[in-house]
C-alpha cells in the first residue's frame, strides 16, 4: 500500500507563491509517473503537472510558464512550485502516483488565490 501526504496550501494573493510538496510511503519499488491535479468547486478534476519515471514532464497549457513540477527520489518526494499565482488557480491540489499500473491519491490541500 502506498499512501501520499500533500502539504503547502494556504491562502495567498494574486501574483504570489506557492510551494506544494507530497511525500509518498509504503510500499514504492518502481513509479511510472506522479503529478498533480486539481479540482476547483463545481468543475472537474484536471491535470496540472506529471512527471514520468524517465523524467519526462507535462503541463496543463494555463499554467506552463509559471508551474514548475519536480522529484526528489531520495525523499519520494514530488514539488509544485507556483509562481505568478491568478484567482483561477484557487483549487483543491491532489497529488498522484502511479506504480505498477495502481493510481494513488493524496487528500488533498486547498490553494486559494485571492484578487
Amino acid at each position: 500500500q502506498v499512501q501520499l501526504v500533500e502539504s503547502g496550501g494556504g491562502l495567498v494573493q494574486a501574483g504570489g507563491s506557492v510551494r506544494l510538496s507530497c511525500v509518498a510511503s509504503g510500499s514504492i519499488f518502481g513509479i511510472d509517473a506522479s503529478g498533480w491535479y486539481r479540482q476547483a468547486p463545481g468543475k472537474q478534476r484536471e491535470l496540472v503537472a506529471t512527471i514520468s519515471g524517465g523524467g519526462r514532464i507535462n503541463y496543463q497549457n494555463s499554467v506552463k510558464g509559471r508551474f514548475t513540477i519536480s522529484r526528489d527520489n531520495a525523499k519520494n518526494t514530488v514539488y509544485l512550485q507556483m509562481n505568478s499565482l491568478k484567482p483561477e488557480d484557487t483549487a483543491v491540489y491532489y497529488c498522484h502516483l502511479l506504480t505498477y499500473g495502481v493510481n494513488y491519491w493524496g487528500k488533498g490541500t486547498l490553494v486559494t488565490v485571492s484578487s
